[in-house]
């Protein structure tokens, strides 16, 4: 056996003992219709106030600024979707990828263990590791690995699992051997364009950012613009819309991660205690929470507009 082959099953092996849905692998190179996409994207200003979007453009388009003499992209999948969603009567809505823990902190210390156990086995080599922490494209690199197609809403789709997964790469200069892409398998659905209640999906695999949910409970650090007066659906972060009504998401399974299940918080707060919240008890119930990144006052800001929606 040569050793990209033998690097190749190391790391598929390993990714499957460390809890990982999927494992696929590309060779390294200038992503150059991404330069084209990326560049028309910003132009139309569909990032709106996302202004780190137009940093690293280069770092983006070629791992190789990220690791020197890098040769392969190991792209990861990792299963968030809940056994029980929170429930919705009475309540404002948070997007599954936050109900527990944040994925970056769970997902960047699976994967230290898993590296340390690959060093072991085949000794030292260069790397790196993302977990939607970096300058990289991570759903073109997943899409060039074979673990799925960008779906009408751009986001990863398996065929097997839905699109309820976190992605993270580890890019190496080992020479492993590549995946094949899949097909695109959305054909003439349109259930995330039509269910969208913003319009944020412009076109087949094309976001304008600015109007999306997401980003007016996330990323968006002013006001929330009148653009989204009774459209956001209690959303008081993210948004699942695309993902929930997205037929490949009815293979989606429970994931079997502790770290990543809903606190007591959430599961009993209604929309009073909300309303009321603290900012004591926002860090009480976001401690290790992805929802930290919104603050206290963003959080506050999103409710505040939510319950204006309702006189």
């Amino acid at each position: 056996m040569n050793f990209p082959e033998k690097y190749t099953k190391i790391f598929k092996r390993k990714a499957k003992y460390f809890g990982f849905e999927n494992c696929g692998i590309s060779k390294v190179e200038f992503l150059e219709d991404e330069a084209r996409f990326l560049e028309n994207w910003l132009k139309k200003n569909y990032h709106g106030e996302m202004k780190y979007m137009e940093n690293n453009f280069d770092k983006r388009l070629s791992p190789k600024l990220l690791v020197e003499n890098s040769k392969s992209v190991i792209s990861l999948m990792y299963n968030y979707f809940p056994e029980t969603e929170i429930p919705e009567t009475d309540n404002f809505k948070i997007s599954k990828y936050a109900y527990g823990e944040d994925y970056h902190e769970v997902i960047k210390d699976i994967l230290k263990e898993m590296m340390l156990q690959i060093r072991e086995e085949i000794g030292d080599f260069h790397f790196r590791v993302f977990v939607d922490s970096a300058p990289i494209l991570e759903k073109t690199w997943a899409k060039k690995s074979g673990l799925g197609w960008i779906g009408k809403n751009a986001n990863l789709i398996s065929k097997k699992r839905g699109s309820f997964f976190f992605l993270a790469e580890i890019v190496c200069d080992l020479e492993l051997l590549p995946d094949s892409e899949t097909a695109d398998h959305c054909g003439t659905c349109t259930k995330c364009i039509d269910a969208c209640p913003t319009n944020a999906i412009v076109s087949d695999k094309i976001i304008d950012g600015s109007k999306c949910i997401s980003y007016a409970t996330i990323e968006l650090k002013n006001e929330i613009p009148d653009y989204f007066q009774n459209k956001m659906e209690n959303w008081m972060f993210g948004c699942d819309i695309c993902q929930d009504v997205c037929p490949w998401n009815r293979f989606s399974v429970p994931h079997r991660q502790p770290k990543f299940a809903a606190n007591e918080y959430l599961q009993k707060f209604k929309k009073q205690e909300w309303r009321e919240i603290t900012q004591e008890i926002f860090s009480e119930i976001f401690r290790k929470s992805a929802v930290k990144r919104t603050k206290f006052s963003g959080l506050k800001r999103n409710i505040e507009f939510l319950t204006s929606d309702n006189f």
